[in-house]
């Protein structure tokens, strides 16, 4: 249902002739589609699904799932699933930051972390966590520093530190916590 027989061929020569990864690639071709008239029906929905090449043999985990983004309704689809696949790119390498951390090695964790920032450099929640992880580390100025902006900017994120402890042995200084959620001076 495209407006113009010219939308399928110019998405073709923008996927070709796009640089990255499949997802940008993809981005690339929906763009290029929206220039040469998009669907008849005009602009409401915008979605992105990739799959591995190969099959884990675990459907029921979604091991399989790459990208899966979905926009429904909105008024500008393709800008909006651009930002959602940018959240879920800073996401993924907060969660391989997590892996490297867990195994304890810092360098590795602030590399994918500083590559999640630049996909998000606004995110409050990304901000939020750099704060804990700082204070984890024993880098107390900088998560106060990081965490009042998280604070001014969202106030319930102080609430949420404050119920960390219970799950975050790293956390169960109740005199850091009350240091890290204390008003700016």
């Amino acid at each position: 249902m495209m407006l113009n027989d010219t939308v399928w061929d110019a998405m073709a020569v923008a996927f070709r002739t796009a640089e990255g990864d499949l997802a940008a690639r993809l981005m690339e071709a929906l763009h290029a589609a929206e220039a040469e008239g998009g669907d008849i029906r005009g602009r409401q929905s915008s979605a992105m699904l990739i799959v591995a090449a190969a099959d884990s043999g675990r459907p029921w985990t979604y091991a399989d799932v790459v990208v899966d983004l979905r926009v429904e309704d909105h008024p500008e689809p393709l800008t909006e699933l651009e930002r959602l696949l940018k959240l879920q790119r800073a996401f993924s390498h907060a969660e391989e930051a997590d892996r490297h951390q867990e195994a304890g090695d810092v360098d590795g964790f602030w590399e994918e972390f500083s590559a999640a920032e630049c996909w998000a450099p606004d995110n409050l929640e990304l901000q939020f966590w750099k704060g804990v992880t700082l204070a984890e580390q024993g880098r107390e100025s900088e998560a106060r520093a990081i965490l009042s902006d998280v604070y001014r900017r969202g106030p319930h994120w102080a609430e949420l530190l404050r119920r960390l402890p219970v799950v975050d042995a790293a956390l169960a200084d109740a005199q850091l916590i009350a240091r890290l959620t204390a008003p700016p001076d």
